[in-house]
């Protein structure tokens, strides 16, 4: 799934909560640390990475792209 971003970059901490892939940044800290957490297929153990549009977060089975936000949504509003 794409989920945008407002700035040019976010940290991985943040966008694993934006993505809905944990429940709080306390629960992003020990997942990042325990390796659990792959971007673009490597394993990142830093929290304060830098993610940049087309980056891809794997957790789980579960994965995110770091999109642009002007990306259309395909909502009728």
């Amino acid at each position: 799934m794409d989920v945008p971003i407002r700035d040019e970059s976010i940290r991985l901490g943040q966008f694993l909560k934006l993505a809905n892939l944990v429940e709080s940044g306390a629960e992003a800290k020990p997942v990042i640390a325990d390796g659990l957490v792959r971007v673009n297929g490597e394993v990142e153990t830093r929290r304060g990475r830098q993610l940049v549009v087309g980056d891809v977060v794997e957790l789980q089975g579960q994965a995110a792209r770091v999109s642009d936000e002007d990306v259309p949504d395909n909502l009728p509003w």
